[in-house]
């Protein structure tokens, strides 16, 4: 026998929906209400029942993509998020305000592991700047680059005989 002060999943997901729309900062079409109105009960019968069997599933309805893989890497200036579908320069910073780390981004998505996460003209550019400073010589070339310009020291002055 059912206690009187437990709600069942229908009440608790009307109760729900009214809190939400209650809120004034929550602007909803009229037609939109029936659609959260069944998420949340859906939501409500399974934390009630204990069961986890469908999250796998909602995972995936949660993360459609905004725009498609070959629209996100269109232009050479920028990267379209998918996440948001607005254009950046490079992904990283956007990726860690939503939480998340490039692979984390390309798993939910299902994207490449070779996926770029920096457009192609701001990586050309920042190659430009490291060879120009100097970045990533080895061996003979770091060290001719050392020998043409003298150190600057307090060296001692050679004693005429």
């Amino acid at each position: 026998m059912p206690e009187e002060n437990e709600l069942n999943a229908v009440e608790l997901a009307t109760e729900i929906t009214i809190a939400w729309l209650g809120n004034q900062n929550n602007q909803v079409a009229a037609d939109d209400v029936p659609a959260f109105m069944r998420s949340i009960h859906r939501t409500v019968t399974e934390l009630s029942s204990g069961s986890d069997a469908s999250a796998d599933e909602q995972q995936e309805e949660e993360f459609t993509r905004a725009v498609s893989v070959r629209k996100s890497l269109a232009s050479k200036d920028h990267i379209i998020s998918m996440i948001d579908g607005k254009p950046y320069k490079t992904l990283r910073r956007h990726l860690s305000t939503h939480g998340l780390t490039p692979e984390e981004y390309r798993q939910r998505y299902n994207l490449k592991p070779d996926y770029p996460m920096v457009s192609e003209t701001y990586s050309a550019k920042r190659r430009e700047m490291a060879k120009k400073i100097g970045l990533g010589q080895k061996g003979s070339a770091a060290r001719s680059a050392t020998k043409a310009s003298p150190a600057k020291g307090r060296g001692r002055k050679a004693k005429t005989a």
